[in-house]
């Protein structure tokens, strides 16, 4: 797993990733993109606010994975990819649709969502060596 293999938690990172699916079941940016590019600054990222060459430094990876992912996954929006996984746009924060989207299979489509997301960031993670 990327946490242990690029040494990434501290024990905290689970609990902050916790509202991140869909950004808080609102359809938008995907989780797994957030926690990636989470994942991604603290291997490229810069240490203070001030440092804008680290700053600079991290564009590249990250948006590296965001047109691997974009490709593989055909958006970085979780509606959209739930939409063309299932068939359907779900709206996860509404009980009925979010137990429509459990019984299409929509959690099984959403861990083979974030193990590509996983693959592709831990490939810009060891080319960084």
């Amino acid at each position: 797993m990327l946490k242990e293999q690029f040494e990434l938690d501290d024990g905290k990172i689970l609990k902050a990733l916790t509202p991140f699916p869909g950004i808080a079941l609102r359809g938008e940016t995907c989780g797994a993109v957030i926690g990636s590019l989470m994942a991604l600054g603290l291997v490229f990222g810069r240490d203070n606010i001030d440092d804008m060459p680290g700053y600079l430094r991290s564009l590249p990876p990250a948006r590296k994975f965001g047109r691997q992912f974009e490709k593989e996954q055909s958006s970085t929006m979780c509606g959209a990819i739930l939409e063309a996984k299932l068939g359907k746009r779900y709206n996860l924060a509404n009980p009925i649709e979010s137990a429509m989207y459990l019984s299409s299979g929509g959690p099984e489509k959403c861990a083979e969502v974030v193990a590509s997301a996983v693959r592709i960031a831990a490939e810009i993670m060891r080319s960084k060596g």
